[in-house]
């Protein structure tokens, strides 16, 4: 018996193989693929991100050219932009009045309409367009007219808009902020009328009152009586002068000055001055004045008088807020040019807060804290509570040397930073 191939299972096992190549083949293009794409995306990432670092640079390099080019131009454009210009808005009334008339011309010519009526219609519709237009630009006129008059008439809280974006925009906002600096000043007036008021009454009122009890026979002229009616003059004496030293550095009469001299001798006298006063110019006699100047032999160039002026008014201030038996500290030390001063006024009192530093050198201006302790009449502040115009006065005669003065960080108390720039390049 002859055995006969088994020609199925063969074929099967040649398809098998075939079957598995191909398979094999499939699975090696997909790697293939897949790694060819991750090739693909990793340096469209790296062109992508060079693309990116190239538009910083170039967007960096030609911004500012650019903004600048359309800044101009449109600046430039601004005569012919009826919305940003008067002109340009006046010049496009007639442009639409003269197109109007020819196209009711045209018609006329081609229609069996007559021309006098076509006239009378372009007649009626450049009256309308020219009222609409010169209502719009007469409207922030009328506006301001009344926001004058009634600042005429005391009212300086008036404000009129400015959302136009031409000439009169510019006008409102002009206008709003002369407002703004009148109702400013008048605020200022107002409040110093009645601090200047305030602080003349309370001197004259305890004058009067002495001088009634020695007229009633309440108390007798002594000594005593007579020295308290005193310290009230000197205090109206003291208010006095301060108003004129103001009213001069206000009106720039007060000429500077300057001169070289030597740092030490000078505060120390400024000091000893400091110490006599004690028990007239304030009631504190427990106070401790200290003064530390380096290097010892420091000069400096500015006017004398004018800086007695400052550091004298910055030492009153810091005793009448030191607390009892605490020290007050003046340091002088060399500014950052020749014949430069850094003068500092150190107390050990509450301190400014950092939120009333901003108005302490307003005149008239108190803190709360010192108030608080005017009213209680003890510890660390003087019961006369001062005229609210040493700093303000010390401020205008730092201004006048082209100076700074501040309020500057203290771990404790209040400290006064006083900078006079010494001599210009020219004198040096």
């Amino acid at each position: 018996m002859t055995d006969v191939p088994d020609t199925p299972s063969t074929t099967s096992s040649h398809s098998s193989t075939r079957g598995g190549s191909h398979s094999g083949s499939a699975a090696g293009r997909t790697a293939r693929a897949k790694a060819a794409l991750r090739t693909a995306r990793t340096f469209l990432g790296l062109v992508l991100r060079a693309l990116v670092r190239l538009h910083k640079r170039l967007r960096r390099r030609w911004e500012p050219v650019w903004t600048g080019w359309i800044d101009r131009l449109w600046e430039g454009l601004r005569p012919l932009d009826p919305y940003r210009s008067v002109k340009a808005a006046l010049g496009a009334l007639v442009i639409v009045s003269v197109v109007i008339t020819t196209l009711l011309a045209l018609f006329a010519v081609n229609s069996a309409t007559e021309l006098r009526v076509i006239t009378i219609i372009s007649i009626i519709a450049s009256l309308l367009i020219t009222q609409f237009v010169a209502q719009s630009l007469t409207a922030p006129l009328d506006e301001m007219t009344d926001a004058a008059r009634a600042m005429a008439d005391g009212d300086y809280s008036r404000r009129v808009r400015g959302d136009r974006r031409d000439e009169f925009g510019e006008l409102a906002e002009t206008f709003n902020r002369m407002a703004a600096d009148l109702e400013a000043v008048d605020q200022h007036r107002k409040e110093l009328v009645a601090n200047v008021s305030h602080e003349l009454r309370t001197p004259i009122a305890a004058l009067r009152a002495v001088l009634e009890n020695v007229v009633d026979g309440v108390s007798d002229a002594d000594p005593e009586t007579m020295r308290t009616a005193l310290q009230q003059t000197d205090r109206l004496g003291r208010l006095v002068a301060t108003l004129l030293d103001l009213s001069r550095l206000d009106n720039g009469v007060v000429p500077l000055h300057s001169r070289r001299f030597e740092v030490w001798p000078y505060l120390a006298g400024v000091l000893k001055e400091a110490n006599m006063s004690k028990g007239q110019g304030h009631a504190r006699t427990d106070v401790h004045l200290h003064l530390d100047v380096s290097p010892p032999e420091l000069t400096a160039y500015a006017d004398a008088e004018r800086l007695h002026q400052v550091v004298a008014n910055l030492i009153d201030n810091a005793v009448k807020h030191s607390p009892p038996h605490g020290r007050v500290t003046v340091r002088a030390r060399q500014g950052g040019s020749a014949e430069s001063l850094e003068v500092e006024v150190l107390d050990e009192g509450p301190g400014i807060p950092a939120s009333e530093r901003a108005r302490v050198f307003e005149r008239f201006n108190r803190t709360k804290s010192a108030e608080a302790a005017s009213q209680r009449g003890g510890g660390g502040s003087s019961s006369d509570g001062g005229t609210g115009l040493g700093l303000a006065i010390a401020r205008w005669a730092v201004d006048l040397h082209g100076g700074s003065i501040r309020v500057a960080e203290s771990p404790r108390g209040c400290r006064i930073q006083v900078t006079l720039p010494g001599l210009a390049p020219s004198q040096g």
